[in-house]
């Protein structure tokens, strides 16, 4: 291998993958690759090379290769220059040929340097003596209102054939206009509420209550003035409402039947409210020790004056709306269509989220600092029993294969065990 680096608040690299290593590495994954080739006339893995050679996309393995050697190479160069990096590499394959060196440009930010002050230590001292006493109390209120979550989430729907009232199920088609024209995403069918819970605009439960299965009302509303789509805000629109079904919602009773559904370590009431309490008690806690942490963190940084590239801050909004991304996709809903729903542009969340941004990035380099003064290093063999609990949840080697880097785990692991470890260190003092 060889490489030319130039050094700044990124570092430009130059790679050149020399053809007499690549080639072999070609050679190897072709092997790989003409065995899975199925050719009509021939049995899988008896193909003839050159017929099965002929199936594979010479081009596409060529840029695996080299993607698969840079991997290796990048880590050799990091190893050897020193470099702390922050945020994976930019790449460009300026040269991929058949038979010729591969060339390959990456640019990466570099981590900046920090120093942390003589008194930090005592900062976070003081942390400490302020939440040692804090006592976590369950009382018995919280438990049963924990209790009557559960059950209202067990609750079952019956169809019924009377007008609607406060607490039922119920499933509307609605039509939303202004000046008699439908407003976007003013159509629904189908759409299931609570009555009375109150997640509508003011005013549309209350004007369904009373209707029954068929019936089709039209009525006017205001939506709020604090309504999230500033063109819909303080405006009023007109419903047209059509119901379909009224279910009733009967929540079972809370007693030791109950609680002998729930489980069958649950012989009694008494059993499940002792372990309702007990898991409050253990969110409480992560949440008070997620709290105690916040607290590090946000006074390490205060104490810290950098100025950072805006490579690296670019980099971490991109990773922060990654992020939100896949939150939003759990409810079905797209970025772009959050985005349309608050009536924002990108630039302007963005903009909200800078300060947010920087501090993620600070966090993160006061964490590796002080794990490099503590000399916190975390072993392999931990570090791969890990790894094994995120690769348990995959089905087979082919789809562990296809949806993990395993290189990206083992980094993502490494850096998640060494801040618990940070962390800990923290609460000792």
């Amino acid at each position: 291998m060889d490489y030319k680096i130039e050094k700044g608040d990124e570092v430009e690299i130059d790679v050149t993958i020399p053809w007499s290593d690549a080639g072999k590495e070609f050679d190897t994954m072709m092997d790989a690759s003409i065995k899975n080739v199925s050719v009509k006339g021939f049995r899988k893995g008896a193909v003839p090379r050159e017929i099965a050679e002929a199936q594979v996309d010479r081009v596409k393995l060529l840029s695996e290769v080299a993607d698969k050697m840079l991997r290796g190479y990048y880590a050799d160069i990091l190893d050897k220059e020193s470099l702390k990096t922050i945020g994976a590499p930019r790449v460009s394959i300026t040269k991929l040929a058949e038979g010729n060196d591969i060339e390959i440009k990456l640019s990466v930010a570099i981590l900046p340097e920090i120093v942390l002050p003589k008194k930090w230590k005592n900062e976070i001292k003081k942390i400490n003596s302020e939440d040692k006493d804090v006592e976590i109390d369950i009382t018995d209120d919280e438990v049963e209102q924990e209790l009557k979550h559960v059950a209202n989430s067990r609750a079952q729907h019956n169809e019924v054939e009377r007008a609607a009232q406060d607490g039922d199920s119920v499933k509307v088609d609605f039509i939303v206009k202004q000046d008699g024209v439908v407003i976007e995403n003013g159509t629904s069918k189908d759409h299931t509420l609570v009555l009375g819970k109150g997640v509508f605009i003011p005013g549309f439960e209350e004007k369904v209550i009373g209707m029954k299965k068929g019936e089709q009302k039209t009525f006017e509303l205001e939506f709020p003035k604090e309504y999230h789509a500033e063109h819909l805000a303080g405006r009023k629109a007109e419903f047209d409402v059509t119901l379909n079904v009224v279910e009733e919602r009967i929540t079972p009773k809370i007693d030791d039947a109950f609680a002998a559904s729930l489980g069958e370590q649950f012989k009694n009431l008494d059993d499940l409210k002792k372990s309702v309490k007990e898991g409050m008690t253990k969110e409480r806690a992560k949440k008070g020790e997620e709290e105690v942490r916040t607290k590090y963190l946000d006074t390490l940084a205060q104490m810290i004056e950098i100025d950072l590239p805006q490579v690296i801050l670019d980099d971490e909004m991109q990773r922060m709306v990654g992020e939100f991304e896949q939150q939003l996709s759990q409810s079905g809903m797209n970025f772009d269509q959050y985005l349309e729903k608050i009536g924002k542009k990108r630039e302007d969340l963005e903009k909200e989220w800078a300060p947010q941004a920087k501090k993620r990035v600070v966090s993160a380099l006061v964490l590796e600092q002080i794990a490099d003064e503590e000399e916190i290093n975390i072993d392999s063999k931990d570090i791969e029993q890990e790894m094994n609990k995120t690769l348990a949840m995959y089905k087979g080697v082919e789809d562990m294969e296809k949806n993990i880097d395993m290189e990206q785990l083992y980094e993502y692991t490494k850096g998640v065990m060494r801040n618990n470890e940070v962390f800990d260190r923290l609460e000792k003092l």
